[in-house]
């Protein structure tokens, strides 16, 4: 059963969570996080990208960006300032995107049920950002970030959300991208914990390289602990834990940079005589369909049924791969083909259409978003999905409650 625990928040004042809540560390780039930051000294992206303040020509593996992060953390603790609460809570975070809400609730999670599969992963990390955030972990002492994970509706932990959700909340503000963020601290721990008690899976579905780095960043913490415990605070660490019912998974789609020797009419001509065509739209209209935007034109096509039948090969991304860009366009490991580049969902189908148009991709896969059930079901076998399978939206923002596991000097 799952072990998740209230924690005390080091968290900005309410009238500057607005300046310090940030977008996560891995949707932007160096340039999008400086623009962002450009204006804003309490930015949690000075933290989470210590690159956006440092030379272009500093190596990614450089000490330097882990000392600045630990110093610009530093910093925004005694200017912003954060403070740090002096009992434990769990909170409700509530985002409101387009009218859609998504209410989960913040805790802290056992290192220990990563480890062990309690809490289930379903894709591979990759070991440079895997190094990257377990060095910036170390070198910060907090879980500045969250990682999202996802359960199978509990409805007792349903009504605990609802009776703190009535009361006044600790911020509420809109993001400069029109998502609202609303946090409420919970009345009763006790309640909270003992209902996570009854739910046997937890499910990472964003944030694999910081659960990972959680795990490896313990590992150092413990050797070097002279009184380990498992209280400890490094055995844990910071998530936010949203019911299945709340969540919404848009596609990942899929850009190529050549057509592998192909020109455009054949490699349109090679898809039409492998795939049932279907009427051409630029978002498929159901799983199993998918769309192929190319020399300016949209379209659409049927998979073949996947010859293996497991769960695993019959996703769309996974066809996807097994039936086209393999067998047709040379691209045999999507983790490391530089041919093959990846979309998520929120960017619309205009951002294909526009890589496409401007030359920067000879052609664009428009995909059905995969099942949350199919997440879980690839989760609970063991197994993992092909890299960028699941595009979840809204993403959180950073900074509005972190998790200090070494004192702050």
């Amino acid at each position: 059963m799952a072990i998740v625990h209230p924690f005390r928040a080091l968290r900005p004042q309410p009238h500057r969570v607005a300046d310090v809540a940030a977008v996560p560390y891995d949707v932007v780039s160096r340039d999008e996080a400086r623009a962002l930051v450009a204006n804003n000294p309490y930015s949690l992206l000075h933290v989470t990208r210590p690159d956006a303040d440092l030379p272009d020509d500093l190596p990614p593996e450089a000490e330097l960006q882990y000392q600045t992060a630990r110093a610009n953390l530093e910093r925004l603790i005694r200017e912003a300032p954060l403070l740090t609460d002096d009992e434990a809570s769990f909170f409700v975070y509530r985002l409101v995107m387009a009218g859609r809400a998504q209410t989960g609730i913040v805790g802290v999670c056992a290192v220990d049920d990563y480890d062990r599969d309690v809490i289930r992963k379903h894709e591979k990390t990759r070991p440079d950002k895997e190094d990257d955030r377990t060095r910036h972990l170390l070198a910060l002492g907090v879980h500045t970030e969250p990682v999202f994970l996802a359960y199978r509706d509990v409805p007792a932990l349903e009504t605990l959300m609802a009776q703190a959700c009535s009361g006044a909340p600790l911020y509420d503000f809109t993001a400069d991208d029109g998502i609202r963020h609303t946090v409420w601290r919970m009345p009763d721990a006790d309640q909270v914990r003992t209902a996570f008690a009854t739910v046997p899976t937890l499910y990472v579905a964003d944030g694999h390289h910081r659960s990972a780095s959680a795990s490896r960043a313990r590992a150092v913490w413990r050797t070097q602990d002279p009184h380990p415990s498992a209280e400890a605070p490094y055995n844990f660490f910071l998530a936010v834990l949203f019911p299945a019912g709340q969540l919404q998974i848009l596609p990942y789609n899929r850009v190529v940079s050549d057509l592998h020797g192909y020109a455009p009419t054949d490699f349109i001509a090679a898809l039409q005589a492998r795939f049932e065509p279907r009427p051409a739209t630029p978002m498929p209209a159901a799983e199993g369909d998918f769309s192929v935007y190319c020399a300016g034109r949209w379209h659409s096509f049927r998979f073949r049924p996947a010859e293996d039948g497991n769960i695993l090969a019959r996703l769309d991304v996974s066809r996807l791969q097994t039936q086209v860009l393999e067998p047709l366009l040379g691209i045999s490991d999507p983790r490391t083909d530089r041919r093959l580049d990846f979309v998520g969902g929120v960017r619309g189908t205009v951002e294909l259409e526009r890589r496409v148009n401007t030359g920067q991709a000879a052609a664009a896969f428009s995909l059905y978003p995969t099942s949350l059930e199919a997440l879980f079901a690839v989760a609970d076998r063991g197994e993992v999905m092909p890299p960028k399978s699941t595009w979840f939206e809204p993403k959180l923002r950073s900074g509005l409650l972190m998790y200090a596991v070494q004192p702050m000097n």
